[in-house]
């Protein structure tokens, strides 16, 4: 019985050493060194290898080394064998930091205060308490709780918004497409962390920014499918947005000539806003093996139907 890694080098290595002191029954292997095809019932990998089926004949769990999914296709993987998303605190705790720190920025002006500083321009701007600024987060997961969480520490005015309900204390809650309006129309910072389906695909368009308040501001941590790119350029030109923080794109890596790169009200980070950590992430997933081999529900479970 075989565990099969398909990703970074580096993150394997770590995990072959805590596989071989905590599941030493499990020989780990890295791809391409498969060893015998059927004697893999495990594969961790961001994207699996062509012609699943074949190559791993006897697979009875896939796991994703990344908190989304849609990376996979879904066609390609048994129809029987479970699909698990990564979930992880080093995770988590990477987005809460990156997502703070981007509503602060865009509650602070700080996009503004960066293209000043290009242009020599000393023009202080009003400063608002966070209590009197509305955050909304698209997408109350695991991730998008944890964000939450983090800001109302600050005084925010936080909302969350899904397809199905959560509560959260402290936190105003919308759900499904009869929700959304209200929860955009009080949202002045909106946070993207929803996972890409085709139910989600270009949902950041003018339709929605036309909903969001004047001068609203976007925080994109989801996927870059999420945002219709030409929407966001002439919603900020034309002032019905005042800044996007972006660190997802629907091309990786951003063309050099693509004018995000130098607009001014658009700030943007090569897609770091969080990262699967080895040791955590080895961990999460040597807690799933266990489950899966006791019966135990496996946590980050795949719903193929909606994509997450």
């Amino acid at each position: 019985m075989s565990f099969l890694y398909k990703s970074e080098p580096e993150r394997g290595a770590v995990w072959a050493r805590l596989f071989a002191e905590r599941a030493p029954d499990v020989e780990f292997r890295i791809w391409p060194d498969i060893g015998d095809p059927s004697a893999v019932r495990y594969l961790a990998a961001w994207e699996p290898p062509e012609n699943l089926a074949e190559t791993c004949p006897n697979l009875e769990l896939v796991f994703s080394v990344g908190a989304g999914v849609d990376q996979f296709d879904f066609s390609r993987i048994p129809p029987g064998v479970p699909v698990v998303r990564m979930i992880e605190s080093g995770l988590v705790a990477g987005m809460v930091e990156y997502a703070t720190l981007a509503v602060l920025a865009a509650h602070r002006d700080w996009p503004t205060y960066a293209a000043q500083q290009r242009e020599g321009v000393w023009n202080p701007l009003r400063v608002r308490t966070a209590g009197s600024r509305r955050v909304g987060v698209l997408g109350m997961g695991v991730l998008g709780q944890a964000v939450l969480t983090s800001l109302q520490a600050f005084g925010f005015q936080c909302a969350g918004w899904g397809r199905t309900p959560r509560e959260l204390p402290g936190v105003e809650s919308f759900a499904g497409e009869e929700g959304l309006d209200a929860f955009l129309a009080r949202t002045d910072i909106l946070v993207c962390l929803l996972p890409l389906t085709t139910a989600t695909r270009g949902i950041l368009s003018r339709a929605l920014f036309d909903r969001l308040p004047p001068g609203a501001a976007l925080v994109n941590v989801g996927r870059g499918g999420h945002l219709v790119e030409q929407d966001l350029l002439d919603a900020l030109d034309s002032g019905r947005l005042s800044a996007a923080i972006l660190d997802v794109f629907d091309t990786e890596p951003l063309a050099a000539g693509h004018p995000f790169w130098r607009h001014p009200r658009i700030m943007v980070t090569p897609h770091i806003a969080s990262m699967t950590q080895a040791e955590t992430s080895a961990e999460a997933v040597l807690e799933n093996l266990r489950r899966h081999r006791v019966g135990l529900p496996l946590i980050g479970l795949v719903d193929r139907s909606r994509g997450y």
